[in-house]
């Protein structure tokens, strides 16, 4: 098909996930530039319909089911009552918008952002090549190209594995059909919060084969340790050193996502038993979907960026790079500071502006990342584990003890957490936090201001919680601290 008349824009994104939308409108903000984001699926990305808003509309439910389970007063009429499953799935679509991005698009609108539907490439300097159901185009940058692709799921190569149509997380987030029997090969974050919301909405046999020793394991052990006993004591068979040799499908055939895809699956193990299943999730990791972006034609064989999120080798400084197409830390909220240093940039070199060292470069994507696994027990940390700073040559002093005052007896009767900090003993401050329990996320933030900042624990001593609640776990382990 004959190729459309060029457009020019000042910045071009390719990719219109979080870390895509932040970028473009950062970097026009205030501004008369122009932005355009070219998006070959749903804008807003694996975010708002394959990934953290529909699982967490999953795990909701099952997590205040448990809390009322664990109130006196209220746990009595709700006895052993389901989750309405229905109204737990339709309650998801909504944060999902039914898979229509009508609203995105407006949001984009509204910040002074084009939407050109299609796969973009880059073609040469400042040039994208996008690829869309009209035919092919060719859209001009004048300051820059932002790579914001994001990730695919990866699946192994297991003989019979990928002709077997395992679910991916795509799947799993946006489930139709409960399997009654699965088997989820991965032991990391999708793993372990999938696993929980299928036994939230009804599957009776859950099986984990993790390849490695334990579930989580790049977070402080007894954080794996937590969630792996707390699955176990619900039914699930966690079953780690384990390995998939081979895998066989009865009739496999696509059904659509989150549906079951075809006949029983038997996953034969390295050990030579057989496990059957009515459907596998494969939650081996991602990769970043950086394979068709055309690098080659700019001599560029690996995408790395620098702090600006300028891609390494580019000719000039007009490629930049964010969110999981940059291969730093693949996490939503990461990907979105990501898109604010990055759109920064931008307008600041439009703007023949002075690049500022703290403004314009991303530093807290290495070791002062927050993450919360939304499991039962949650899993919240920020920051360096114990072994992460022993290997990195800090002299590592840790604090760690059970959670246990005032606030967490009144969250909920069956209350049980741990916390540990990670201090450097050199400059008296936290290198890490980690925090195990029921709704521990809410107290990942004052740990990642204290990483983020390098506050001294003399000077977090005089930050007090208030009374009464979890929070005042930080009160408990800088006295146990002190002694």
């Amino acid at each position: 098909m004959p190729q459309a008349a060029a457009n020019e824009y000042d910045v071009v994104v390719i990719g219109g996930g979080p870390a895509g939308e932040i970028a473009a409108q950062y970097a026009v903000a205030g501004s008369d530039r122009t932005a355009v984001i070219v998006e070959h699926e749903l804008l807003g990305g694996e975010c708002s319909y394959w990934a953290c808003m529909p699982s967490k509309a999953l795990l909701r439910p099952g997590s205040v089911r448990g809390s009322a389970r664990a109130m006196p007063g209220v746990r009595e009429p709700l006895g052993d009552s389901a989750l309405d499953v229905p109204a737990v799935l339709a309650r998801r679509d909504t944060f999902t918008s039914h898979h229509d991005d009508a609203g995105q698009v407006r949001w984009a609108a509204g910040v002074g952002v084009d939407v050109i539907r299609g796969a973009g490439r880059v073609t040469g300097e400042r040039t994208v090549e996008v690829t869309g159901a009209d035919g092919a185009r060719t859209v001009l940058a004048r300051c820059a190209v932002v790579l914001a692709t994001g990730s695919t799921a990866t699946v192994p190569a297991t003989p019979g594995l990928r002709e077997a149509l395992p679910w991916t997380s795509r799947d799993a987030t946006n489930l139709v059909d409960v399997p009654e029997r699965i088997a989820i090969v991965g032991g990391g974050v999708v793993a372990c919060e999938a696993a929980t919301w299928l036994l939230d909405l009804g599957a009776s046999e859950v099986t984990l084969l993790v390849r490695g020793p334990g579930l989580l394991t790049t977070a402080e052990p007894f954080a794996g340790d937590a969630v792996a006993a707390a699955l176990r004591s619900r039914g699930v068979a966690v079953r780690t050193g384990t390995e998939v040799a081979s895998v066989h499908r009865d009739a496999p055939r696509d059904t659509g996502i989150g549906r079951i895809h075809g006949g029983p699956v038997t996953l034969t193990l390295r050990d030579g038993t057989d496990l059957p299943v009515d459907e596998v999730l494969v939650a081996a990791g991602r990769r970043p979907a950086t394979g068709d972006l055309g690098l080659s034609t700019l001599g560029i064989d690996t995408l790395r960026t620098d702090d600006h999120l300028t891609v390494v080798g580019a000719p000039g400084e007009w490629l930049y790079a964010v969110g999981d197409a940059a291969g730093r830390t693949p996490l939503t909220h990461m990907g979105k500071y990501h898109g604010r240093v990055c759109g920064d940039v931008i307008a600041a070199r439009a703007e023949s502006r002075p690049i500022d060292g703290s403004r314009h470069a991303a530093t807290s994507d290495r070791a002062a990342v927050p993450q919360v696994v939304f499991t039962t027990p949650e899993v919240a940390s920020v920051g360096r584990t114990e072994q992460d700073a022993r290997t990195a040559g800090f002299d590592v002093e840790t604090v760690e003890l059970d959670i246990a005052v005032a606030g967490s007896s009144l969250a909920r009767d069956d209350f049980a957490g741990h916390a540990k900090l990670v201090i450097d003993r050199a400059s008296d401050t936290l290198l890490g936090a980690t925090f195990v329990g029921t709704e521990v996320a809410e107290l990942l933030h004052a740990a990642t201001v204290a990483v983020v900042g390098s506050v001294p624990l003399d000077t977090l001593w005089h930050a007090v919680p208030a009374y009464p609640t979890v929070a005042e776990v930080w009160l408990r382990l800088l006295e146990a601290r002190r002694g």
